[in-house]
């Protein structure tokens, strides 16, 4: 059975990190691209970065790059979102999903349709 679990968020201070771990169970998580996606309340779901399966190239929301980092630990079948500077917009709650196929991919990765699987998500809020 394929599984995502995702961990890591919290409460931290603007300014401050986390790292968010996704773990893959059921499957190799080097054969799948991983997405992050975050929702925050009353708003929609949206791409945040994507680790690609077939060339490990990496992918970032506008709004988010320079600060936040996506890598993979294939030894661990983990695949992590470290959040630096983080902002009180970054607010959300945080999923990770799967998607065999990399066809595409860097038109289609921030759109959450083309994902297969999706973990529980997991909060982050920013705030003093």
């Amino acid at each position: 059975q394929v599984q995502l679990v995702e961990s890591g968020g919290g409460l931290v201070q603007p300014g401050g990190s986390l790292r968010l771990s996704c773990a893959a169970s059921g499957f190799t998580s080097d054969s799948y691209a991983i997405g992050w996606f975050r929702q925050a309340p009353g708003k929609e779901r949206e791409g945040v970065s994507c680790v690609s399966n077939s060339d490990g190239r990496t992918y970032y929301a506008d709004s988010v790059k320079g600060r936040f980092t996506i890598s993979r630990d294939n030894a661990k079948n983990t695949v992590y979102l470290q959040m630096n500077s983080l902002k009180s917009e970054d607010t959300a709650v945080y999923y990770c999903a799967s998607v065999r196929s990399s066809v595409y991919l860097w038109l289609r990765w921030s759109r959450s349709a083309y994902y297969d699987t999706w973990g529980q998500g997991t909060q982050v809020t920013v705030s003093s």
